[in-house]
């Protein structure tokens, strides 16, 4: 077998995607592992117009945002030993409204964070020093650096808290164990332990490239004429960075040997200093479980299909 394998760390586990399934291991309170798998086929390999470069990462983005955030609360119930049957109907719709409120939330935050405070201090000082109102490299370039460094003091500041510390212990876990395969060793926590937990394919270097490309792209939008036509044009323009982001990653991932690329990837690698932690071998033994499912269902399904 040789395909891509993506994953994300959750609840004291890990996800993986493989091409046609997603599957998720759950260290349980009890200590036993919870194993949950579902046929997955994205929409850009069902719709032609959505696997087109560019439209398929934004595609992407969006799909997995729905899936993870589905699969954390999926995992925080299994870890807490919640079962689906104890669940009421009246427990189903709260549960759903508050996992579509939590979507909306983080959504919101993530654009009071990332995308309005940065510009609007940008634009303040822009009113204040005349040379970055005249230069509209060196005003995108202060927007960038600005909302670049709320991003890395935010991820800093939750992973002092415990329970996100575990989380990055598990995102640690899932590179290891992805590269493990990748390199086609066996996959043994002995083999997962020896590998780098810094993977150039990152959902949280892709965060960071997003906002270094986004420097780029909006150098070549005119400047709007007031702060909130700004936004508004930013905005509408994410999806567009946000497709050429996934692009670069894609390109970057085959061509890691390139001296260039190294160099075009590193801070990537280096922010995962801060997003991923190093995992014990309990840990590493979740992230494998789930890979193994995942590869072993990909076996089963490709024996069929032949």
């Amino acid at each position: 077998m040789d395909f891509a394998v993506g994953g994300q760390a959750v609840i004291e586990g890990v996800m993986m995607r493989s091409p046609n399934y997603i599957t998720v291991a759950v260290r349980k309170s009890k200590g036993d592992i919870k194993l949950k798998q579902d046929p997955f086929r994205g929409i850009s390999t069902r719709i032609k117009i959505f696997a087109l470069p560019i439209v398929r990462g934004v595609v992407n983005l969006f799909e997995m945002l729905i899936i993870g955030m589905g699969i954390i609360n999926y995992s925080a119930n299994e870890f807490i030993d919640q079962e689906e049957e104890e669940i009421t109907k009246s427990g189903k719709i709260f549960a759903a409204i508050t996992f579509g409120f939590s979507i909306v939330f983080a959504l919101a935050l993530s654009l009071f964070l990332f995308k309005f405070l940065p510009l609007w201090i940008t634009d303040f000082f822009s009113k204040i020093f005349s040379f970055l109102n005249d230069n509209w490299l060196l005003y995108n370039l202060t927007d960038g650096v600005l909302k670049t460094t709320f991003f890395i003091i935010y991820i800093a500041l939750i992973g002092l808290a415990p329970d996100l510390k575990r989380l990055f212990e598990y995102h640690g876990a899932e590179h290891k164990s992805i590269f493990t395969y990748e390199k086609g060793l066996e996959l043994t926590v002995e083999n997962a332990k020896k590998q780098s937990r810094f993977h150039p394919r990152c959902g949280t270097s892709f965060i960071l490239v997003v906002f270094l490309i986004s420097i780029f792209v909006y150098t070549f939008v005119p400047k709007q004429p007031d702060f909130t036509s700004n936004l508004l044009v930013r905005l509408a323009f994410l999806p567009l960075i946000a497709g050429i982001s996934y692009e670069f990653l894609k390109w970057s991932a085959k061509n890691q040997q390139h001296k260039i690329v190294c160099l075009l990837t590193a801070p990537g690698l280096m922010f995962q200093r801060l997003t991923t932690r190093e995992p014990d071998e309990k840990q590493l033994e979740v992230a494998l479980a789930s890979l193994k499912k995942a590869l072993e269902l990909e076996e089963n399904h490709n024996k069929h299909k032949a």
